[in-house]
């Protein structure tokens, strides 16, 4: 009689036919630059099912392990834009990301690159936000106060579309965080800046064209960028900053109008 071999089940196998969770490594880079503390990684055992994310497990450690990890977070559904970071190496949102997604049983989590550290997982936002400002994020135009006489905007579902796409930006900052340009250039807007100055060049209720393209052709504005295509890659709402960075140069260049 021939004896056939049974391989064992793996851990993955019996977690999905007990229903008990497997567990994973989970690096977490801690660093204090306020405190002259360089960058070192921590590792914790964390048990996770199918549907845990990489945030629910990094506020896992803090409930159980460490409760000083510092990570910055709101909304948990991936609208807020808090919990960008590096994960696995790439700019992503931990509450959207699932740790089963990843296919790794060793998950670690980094800082995003090109903002200054703030402490472990926290960046500072301020230039991001500046940039922001500086595209004048809002409809210019003289009769947008509201009068007894006012009345809305009226838009065609074809004015909608130049634009929406454009709208979704949550302001995470993954963008920037991909950018290779950002890496080599502090004073370059960014693509998160640029993709919203095209969000309102594109907008037919807006007057304020002219008054952004000035802003932006500059050598450290739209001429800066390489149209390397990493900052659209990992937007996680879908806006594609490298389109509209292109877009916006068909300005400049005379293409559109």
């Amino acid at each position: 009689m021939a004896v056939v071999a049974v391989p064992k089940p793996s851990e993955e196998s019996k977690a999905k036919i007990t229903g008990q969770p497997n567990t994973i490594t989970l690096r977490i880079s801690r660093s204090n630059p306020s405190e002259g503390q360089e960058a070192a990684f921590s590792e914790f055992q964390i048990p996770v099912q199918k549907w845990t994310t990489v945030l629910e497990a990094i506020l896992y450690v803090k409930q159980n392990f460490d409760h000083s990890v510092a990570v910055r977070y709101s909304c948990r559904q991936a609208s807020c834009g808090s919990c960008g970071m590096k994960i696995n190496g790439k700019p992503a949102l931990a509450c959207y990301t699932k740790i089963s997604e990843l296919h790794s049983n060793v998950v670690t989590v980094e800082p995003m690159n090109n903002f200054p550290i703030i402490r472990d997982l926290a960046v500072d936002f301020k230039q991001l936000i500046s940039n922001h400002k500086k595209m004048k994020p809002f409809i210019i135009r003289e009769d947008s106060e509201v009068t007894p006489e006012s009345k809305e905007f009226i838009q065609t579902p074809q004015d909608l579309e130049k634009y929406l796409q454009f709208s979704y930006c949550i302001k995470c900052g993954l963008c920037n965080s991909a950018c290779p340009t950002m890496a080599t250039d502090t004073s370059f807007i960014g693509p998160q800046g640029l993709a919203q100055a095209y969000r309102y060049v594109a907008d037919n209720r807006d007057k304020g064209k002219d008054e952004r393209l000035k802003i932006v052709d500059d050598s450290h504005g739209i001429w800066r960028c390489h149209f390397a295509g990493s900052c659209s890659q990992v937007c996680p709402k879908g806006v594609d900053p490298a389109m509209a960075i292109q877009l916006l140069r068909g300005y400049l260049l005379g293409f559109r109008k």
